[in-house]
């Protein structure tokens, strides 16, 4: 562990490709469901620029849906336009700013598409959301088969759709890349759609596209290979994985090592590692004891039989455990989600916590003339205590 003279590697500058990352605390993708016709407005910018405020060293916009059909709920942003892509500079703008690298996941919900915002029941929409406003469509995946019971039967992809969204994956990472986001991360987790086409729970095709795991890993290979190819040299490109289903007969680790040595060859930098969500019990796994740092041996295990870098989650709260996560080798770097939703200024308390920011020079400047003072005038009352 750091001691007061040496730097955490938790704040150590980390680069990945012609991107330098002030420190390796990753704000992950965390969907707000509060976009209109998925379009940004004030709230997103409010809400990632206390992320920047905080010290993240690079926060990820939350799933992007690459086409209509792809949201995973009616509130959920899209990137499949221009003035969608326009709404989202400003944000970038903010991470900017306070020396964040803006990032942005993109992603389609495959058959998961469509549902209630997750305060609504997190199910199928029903009348009540039709009376909200929210609106249906036929959700796309590898098979015509539902999620459970209840729930829309999506249309089985012919060669059109996997093309046409194939292309629009490309699209959504240029326009991103046009209003400046740094680094791009493909969601292949929770269900979704690429997801759905890796796990054999989901994939009944007897295509190319299904079948072995060689043949259920080719359309998200597909996708990779394509968002890559349209990527400048120097920009990352992230991928988060659900690194097993958690069910008997699902997508396995075994699954996963094989599949990220495949996303290694082509290009891929990072392998941001959940689990689960294939089901209907929610976005990740339900079999797993949620313990801190319950998802990190996922990235152990790839971090160290693929040779690519990886992001540990998972109820990291404690910023001495998350170091000692990456002393260990555990990860190269750290996502902190529902920590920074209560706490937006985690980085700067745990740079505080280490005791390399005494004078609170990593906060914005208008903040740390004020804390500063702060900080002394509580330190002169506790000298008069201790008198």
């Amino acid at each position: 562990m750091p001691t007061p003279t040496t730097l955490p590697l938790l704040f150590t500058p980390f680069k990945i490709r012609d991107i330098t990352l002030p420190n390796r605390i990753v704000v992950p993708p965390m969907a707000q469901y509060c976009a209109i016709d998925g379009t940004a407005n004030e709230f997103h910018l409010v809400h990632y620029g206390k992320f920047a405020l905080g010290g993240a060293g690079i926060v990820f916009v939350e799933a992007t849906g690459v086409a209509p059909e792809g949201r995973i709920t009616n509130g959920c942003l899209g990137l499949w336009n221009d003035v969608q892509a326009g709404a989202l500079e400003p944000v970038v703008r903010m991470l900017k700013s306070h020396g964040t690298v803006p990032a942005i996941q993109i992603g389609h919900g495959g058959r998961k598409s469509g549902m209630q915002r997750p305060w609504h029941g997190n199910g199928p929409l029903n009348e009540q959301d039709i009376a909200r406003g929210d609106k249906r469509w036929t959700p796309l995946a590898p098979s015509a088969v539902a999620l459970a019971d209840g729930w829309p039967v999506p249309k089985e992809m012919d060669s059109t759709d996997l093309a046409r969204t194939r292309d629009a994956f490309v699209a959504a990472a240029k326009r991103a890349l046009s209003v400046g986001f740094e680094v791009i991360e493909l969601h292949m987790a929770h269900g979704y759609l690429l997801h759905s086409f890796l796990s054999p729970l989901s994939n009944f095709r007897t295509d190319a596209y299904g079948g072995s795991l060689q043949e259920r890993m080719r359309f998200p290979l597909e996708v990779t290979e394509a968002v890559r190819a349209a990527l400048p040299a120097g920009t990352p490109l992230f991928v988060r994985i659900s690194a097993e289903d958690g069910i008997d007969g699902g997508w396995t680790m075994d699954d996963s090592v094989a599949l990220a040595h495949e996303l290694r060859e082509r290009g891929v930098d990072v392998i941001d590692c959940s689990s689960g969500g294939n089901t209907p019990r929610g976005a990740t796994n339900a079999n797993l004891q949620r313990a801190p740092g319950y998802q990190v041996p996922f990235a152990t295990r790839i971090r160290n039989e693929t040779r690519l870098m990886t992001e540990g989650v998972g109820l990291i709260r404690d910023p001495d455990f998350a170091e000692r996560i990456l002393q260990e080798g555990g990860a190269d770097l750290i996502g902190i989600a529902r920590q920074f939703l209560f706490d937006p200024f985690w980085a700067l308390h745990a740079a505080h916590h280490f005791g390399i920011d005494p004078d609170f020079n990593r906060w914005p400047q208008p903040y740390a003339w004020w804390l500063e003072k702060w900080d002394k005038g509580i330190k002169a009352r506790e000298a008069i205590e201790r008198a």
